[in-house]
């Protein structure tokens, strides 16, 4: 969550090149799983879609962004199919991955995704 200001800005930059979407996934650091002392979005492990939803809502609501936010199912097919757990960046174009960013907090690098992107729009141009 402490890159969502960052990937907002990236959304707003590059709007007229991609389309951006959140998929929210189970949470990293529930208040009854591993909790970190301190952490601004207090959340517990999400028992059903109702859960997520809110968990979800409140996350837009401490960091807007413009762009959809998806949930993941409860089974988390989505973190497991994209190894995202607890946060990644990725790049889908014409079907296909294109860029798989390393596992946030401490690699998930927004600046390599804007990278992508600047190039893919010189390309174009």
């Amino acid at each position: 969550m402490a890159s969502l200001g960052e990937f907002r800005k990236l959304t707003e930059d590059y709007a007229d090149v991609a389309d951006f979407v959140i998929v929210y996934i189970s949470e990293a650091h529930p208040t009854d799983g591993w909790a970190i002392e301190g952490n601004v979005f207090q959340v517990s492990n999400h028992k059903n879609m109702k859960e997520r939803e809110e968990a979800a809502r409140r996350m837009v609501t401490l960091e807007p962004v413009d762009c959809p936010v998806l949930l993941d199912r409860l089974d988390d097919a989505a973190n497991k199919a994209y190894a995202a757990l607890p946060e990644r960046l990725y790049i889908v174009h014409g079907g296909s991955i294109v860029f798989k960013g390393d596992q946030g907090p401490l690699f998930y690098k927004v600046h390599k995704v804007e990278d992508w992107l600047k190039a893919y729009t010189e390309k174009r141009e």
